[in-house]
């Protein structure tokens, strides 16, 4: 058997949650399966960076490019985009719509991004969504029959074998710095309800609408803002928040909240679009379209340590639900269903 999988939003340092996915399924694919033939295609503005690590022996690397027609008997698209209708059987991943659903990005981003998402429902025999949610929305927004669509949860970065460290008067937040993670709104609900010797820690590069919200911030001596932070920087800041907060206005899936909760952290976050079904009954949910349902949550948990401990032990036992091996198993079987036919 041999599949060729879109690698490109693998290769990098600084991986965003697709980045993260990508590099799971292909590397984890190419280790379960040593007997299968793996072709790894990237396109171009990320091929030369791709050469900066060795690939398993059983993936050869290709530049994808819309005529790209490796010698495959499956294509699979990670990141919801196949630009040709050649392979013999198609998969794509879809991570989320909300490009499609809310002003959270540039005008002609979403009108290549829609483009992009019809063709590939358009031209993929099975779709893997990453949540019950974000499967809706493809049946929904894509007119794809349900009787199509596969969801695969994504797996969950194992904490390290590290004793923890003292937990700090810290609330924090990793992910883009931008309008649709709702952080202005997390800034004023901190600035609400926190006290004085508590801070607010926003992890993340800056994404669609960032200005503004640098700009409030900075007002605060409160607030740190680190930009990207490195792997051993966020395991650091897990080790030592109190609190994690995400009150995410839109999020096909929802990785950090994950990756927060398989570490003890307690976590706050939205009670809308995927969240709900990530985190269970293993978080405090917040309409985070009221300022001051998020501020509510936050003091409930700066002011009870034994809701935190709870939290804790609920998140850590609600990770261990998610696991990339999962995943990859699960995708597995999303080929041999088109395959063993």
């Amino acid at each position: 058997m041999s599949i060729a999988l879109d690698a490109t939003y693998s290769a990098g340092r600084q991986l965003t949650g697709v980045g993260v996915y990508s590099r799971q399924l292909l590397f984890g694919l190419a280790r379960a399966h040593p007997e299968t033939r793996f072709a790894f295609g990237y396109r171009l503005h990320r091929y030369f960076r791709s050469f900066r690590e060795a690939l398993p022996r059983n993936v050869q690397r290709g530049l994808l490019t819309a005529s790209w027609q490796p010698s495959c008997d499956l294509f699979h698209g990670l990141n919801q985009r196949v630009d040709s209708a050649r392979y013999r059987r198609t998969v794509s991943t879809f991570h989320d719509l909300f490009v499609l659903t809310s002003d959270y990005s540039t005008t002609e981003f979403r009108t290549r991004f829609a483009e992009q998402a019809r063709l590939a429902a358009e031209r993929s025999d099975l779709i893997i969504a990453v949540s019950a949610f974000t499967a809706g929305q493809v049946s929904e927004l894509l007119k794809v029959e349900p009787g199509r669509i596969r969801v695969v949860h994504h797996g969950v970065r194992p904490p390290p074998q590290l004793s923890p460290g003292q937990r700090e008067k810290m609330i924090l937040f990793t992910g883009a710095i931008q309008r649709r993670k709702n952080v202005s709104r997390l800034i004023e609900a901190f600035e609400r309800a926190a006290p004085a010797d508590w801070t607010l820690v926003l992890a993340g590069s800056s994404g669609f609408g960032a200005e503004e919200i640098l700009q409030r911030a900075q007002r605060d001596q409160r607030i740190r803002l680190t930009g990207y932070v490195s792997d051993g920087e966020l395991e650091s800041l897990y080790s030592r928040a109190s609190v994690f907060a995400f009150p995410s206005l839109d999020e096909g899936f929802g990785m950090p909240v994950l990756d927060a909760m398989a570490r003890g952290v307690p976590v706050l976050t939205s009670n809308r679009s995927a969240l709900p079904e990530v985190v269970g009954d293993a978080a405090l949910l917040v309409d985070p379209l009221e300022t001051a349902s998020v501020a509510d949550g936050l003091q409930r948990l700066i002011e009870g340590e034994s809701m935190r401990a709870e939290l804790s032990r609920k998140g850590m036992q609600r990770a261990t639900e998610f696991s990339w091996e999962k995943a990859v198993e699960e995708t597995w079987r999303v080929y041999r269903e088109l395959l063993d036919v």
